[in-house]
């Protein structure tokens, strides 16, 4: 069973931008996420949280981008990065970052994933690298 069309553009703003679906889903939570919160890992962390195989270089950070329209732009049931999405630079250390997550907690914190996916080709990280998708660059598609 797939989304239908109008419903699958509805989550993904609901997820991505904070915006309400009416009569089902709202945001008005004590206190919604205001950011969502980008990570890099080097294996495939859809079975564990945040933590599971992230990446660990001196300096590294989860990147948060904001759970708004300008932070992702969502259209055709696809949500991407409305800017870059820039990791802080290996000051030290060396890693290869095979996949990407998107979570809810900011760095050190063992938090939910709600979407993860390879990347189109490893990224090998080492000092001075700084890892970043461009504006576009980061896709989710609910299906």
């Amino acid at each position: 069973m797939a989304f239908g069309t109008t419903f699958g553009n509805d989550l993904q703003k609901l997820i991505f931008q904070g915006t309400a679906i009416a009569n089902l889903a709202d945001n008005a939570a004590s206190s919604p996420l205001t950011n969502l919160f980008v990570a890099l890992h080097t294996a495939d962390p859809s079975a564990g949280n945040q933590n599971t195989s992230e990446v660990a270089y001196t300096g590294y950070a989860r990147v948060a981008v904001s759970r708004n329209a300008a932070g992702w732009t969502v259209t055709a049931e696809n949500s991407v990065n409305a800017n870059a999405t820039t990791f802080p630079a290996c000051t030290g250390g060396s890693n290869t970052a095979a996949y990407v997550s998107i979570g809810k907690n900011n760095t050190g914190v063992a938090g939910e994933i709600y979407f993860s996916g390879a990347l189109n080709a490893t990224l090998a990280i080492s000092n001075g690298i700084t890892p970043s998708f461009g504006s576009g660059n980061l896709n989710t598609t609910l299906t």
